[in-house]
């Protein structure tokens, strides 16, 4: 299955009998930071459901919380929608609004999943790649060379250090595309 992630934050609002849902949709470096300001700027929210996805050493790691809803309504199936889309390195934070008339378990679900969503067709999810670091040792006369092949392959050059035997280069990019050079 191929993974997405997403690069800015997306935003969307649904209704369902009264109760306004809205859903942000960040990047996952993005998102303490964004669910701290949605706290305060929508203070007199009823809850402030969260799920997110993110990639680490042993794959994918999901978070849900329900935030005071009912157990299961509301921050898995806000996770289930990222899932779906395969996501990751994402979250999603969904502000309610209670509209006075209860949803129940299932509706409860449906909104939660349904504003998700539609934060997520707004979104322009790309490709996720993992991002790696290596590291290079070349000599002085192939140094041209195997720097003509890093800029070509599009990775960054974070530092380059020039000892006795040559050169030393620490590069970072898509794994495939790291592991694409070659000394």
């Amino acid at each position: 299955m191929t993974l997405y992630t997403i690069d800015h934050t997306y935003t969307a609002e649904t209704e369902a009998k009264g109760s306004r849902f809205i859903a942000v949709l960040v990047p996952v470096e993005r998102f303490e930071e964004t669910l701290a300001k949605l706290r305060v700027s929508h203070r007199k929210a009823s809850h402030h459901v969260t799920a997110t996805r993110r990639m680490g050493a042993q794959g994918v790691e999901d978070h849900a919380s329900d935030d005071g809803e009912p157990a299961g309504t509301s921050g898995m199936p806000s996770l289930k929608v990222l899932i779906g889309a395969g996501l990751v390195d994402a979250g999603a934070v969904v502000v309610r609004y209670f509209g006075g008339t209860k949803l129940g378990t299932g509706g409860l679900a449906r909104a939660y999943s349904g504003a998700v969503a539609a934060a997520l067709a707004e979104a322009q999810p790309r490709p996720w790649h993992r991002i790696i670091t290596r590291t290079l040792h070349c000599g002085f006369a192939e140094s041209s060379a195997v720097e003509a092949q890093i800029s070509r392959a599009g990775v960054t050059v974070l530092t380059r250090d020039f000892t006795e035997d040559g050169v030393r280069l620490v590069i970072e990019g898509p794994e495939a595309l790291v592991e694409g050079v070659v000394v």
